[in-house]
């Protein structure tokens, strides 16, 4: 049986405004700001109603649970991996991700190449940082996000196109922590924007903030917010893999 179909739906669906909800969120959103609209665990069902109102970038945790949903969900669809990838799932999604927001790693952007070569097309990709206090979220550190950038190995990439970076804060009420932290991804933006990308306007995007933060993110220069519970409910931690 496929992920989607493993995937229980705890919800009253008609207890949830989605049309409503994503209206509201982007009513706050600038200009310069896009919803990625956090659809991990949630039945196709409830991403065919946001995809009808209007919605058409979705972010999923998982490569599997993604290529299931889009395989039955409307073609022009924008998927965004934003979860941690391991090399040996890229190959799921390879053939139609837009783009992975989770690059931590010379050997997996290594892969995402491999996999891009075998489609003939170039992935989009975000450099992920470790931004937050807590240990258990991954992430680059600016130091080895610079060797990464100068190593030949990068270099030699020409598959896969950096396009800006990605964290998350630390999950804590106090916002004067969650500001620095926003602030210092986007330090970390502005620094690699100068110093490796400043004729490539492809690098450009600031992908930071979820439901409970995404304000402040967007305060704080986000282009990209990820928002799941304000949208969907509150998350299922069910048996898809």
């Amino acid at each position: 049986m496929c992920v989607v179909n493993k995937i229980k739906n705890h919800l009253k669906m008609d207890n949830i405004d989605i049309k409503k909800n994503i209206e509201t969120i982007k009513a706050t959103l600038p200009e310069r700001t896009r919803l990625i609209a956090v659809s991990k665990t949630k039945p196709v069902e409830m991403l065919q109603e946001a995809y009808d109102a209007g919605q058409r970038l979705f972010g999923e945790n998982k490569a599997q649970e993604m290529r299931d949903k889009h395989e039955v969900l409307p073609d022009d669809i924008e998927w965004h991996l934003i979860g941690h990838l391991q090399t040996n799932k890229v190959k799921y999604i390879a053939s139609f991700v837009r783009m992975i927001h989770s690059i931590d790693s010379l050997q997996l952007l290594q892969t995402v190449e491999k996999e891009a070569i075998k489609h003939d097309r170039i992935i989009d990709c975000l450099l992920q940082f470790h931004i937050a206090s807590e240990e258990t979220k991954f992430g680059l550190s600016l130091e080895e996000a610079i060797e990464l950038l100068n190593s030949n190995e990068y270099k030699a990439l020409s598959h896969i196109r950096i396009c800006g970076v990605m964290g998350m804060a630390t999950n804590t009420d106090d916002t004067t922590l969650v500001r620095s932290e926003f602030a210092n991804l986007r330090h970390i933006f502005e620094t690699l924007k100068r110093d490796y990308f400043a004729d490539n306007d492809c690098f450009c995007e600031l992908s930071m903030g979820m439901s409970h933060d995404y304000p402040i993110a967007v305060e704080e220069g986000a282009t990209l917010v990820r928002v799941g519970s304000s949208i969907f409910g509150a998350r299922f931690y069910g048996t898809a893999n």
